[in-house]
C-alpha cells in the first residue's frame, strides 16, 4: 500500500510493504515525520519517503549500502548535503552557513530523501525493552515506530549521533518532538 499524505508545505509519500503490520495510523507517522523536518529547518516545500518493511529488507539494504550485516532498525537515505540545512549541534557542521538548496522551478516540492523502517525490528526492540535509541525503553511498539520514523527524519536533514554531543542533541530533540521532556 502507498499513499502520499500532505501537511502542510510537507508532503509524505507512505509505503507500507506486503505482510507488514499497521502497527501506527500512516497519517500519525507522517505527522512524526513532518514535525522533524520542520523543527531540522529543512527546504520548503518538501517531500519526504517512508518504507515501512521487515527485518530481511533492512537486512539487504544495511549489507549494500553500510557493509554491515543484519537487520537494523532504521535506516535513511539524504539526497541534500548537510550543509543545505541551518547548522545545529547535531551534525559536524558547527557554525556553517547553510546553501540554498537546489532551486526548483515554482510549486514543485523538493524531495529530502527516503527512511526506511523495519516493523519488525521495532515490535521486538520494544517488546524486550531495547527500544527509545538509547536501548533500554519498554513502550507499545508504536512508540518504538514513531520514534523510528522521527529519527530517520532528522537524519534526512543532517543530524548524527557518532559524537556525544551531537547524540545529546539528537535525543533531545526527539524527546521534544516526541513529548517525552
Amino acid at each position: 500500500m502507498s499513499r502520499s499524505i500532505y501537511l502542510g508545505e510537507w508532503r509524505v509519500d507512505v509505503t507500507i510493504r506486503d505482510g507488514v503490520p499497521a502497527l501506527v495510523p500512516a497519517g500519525a507517522l507522517a505527522r512524526a515525520m513532518a514535525r522533524a523536518v520542520e523543527a531540522a529547518g529543512a527546504p520548503r516545500p518538501a517531500s519526504v519517503g517512508l518504507i515501512l518493511t521487515d527485518d530481511a529488507e533492512l537486512a539487504s539494504l544495511n549489507e549494500a549500502h553500510l557493509g554491515r550485516s543484519g537487520p537494523t532498525d532504521v535506516l535513511s537515505f539524504p539526497l541534500l548535503a548537510p550543509g543545505a540545512f541551518p547548522p545545529h549541534d547535531g551534525g559536524p557542521r558547527h557554525g556553517s552557513a547553510a546553501p540554498a538548496a537546489f532551486p526548483l522551478p515554482p510549486g514543485r516540492r523538493l524531495h529530502l530523501g527516503d527512511v526506511v523502517i523495519s516493523v519488525e525490528r521495532a515490535i521486538e526492540q520494544a517488546s524486550a525493552g531495547r527500544g527509545g535509541q538509547t536501548g533500554d525503553v519498554r513502550w507499545e511498539p508504536g512508540d518504538e515506530l514513531r520514534l523510528l520514523a522521527t529519527h530517520g527524519a532528522l537524519h534526512l536533514c543532517g543530524w548524527d549521533h557518532a559524537e556525544p554531543a551531537e547524540e545529546a542533541a539528537m535525543r533531545a530533540l526527539e524527546a521534544d518532538l516526541l513529548g517525552r521532556r
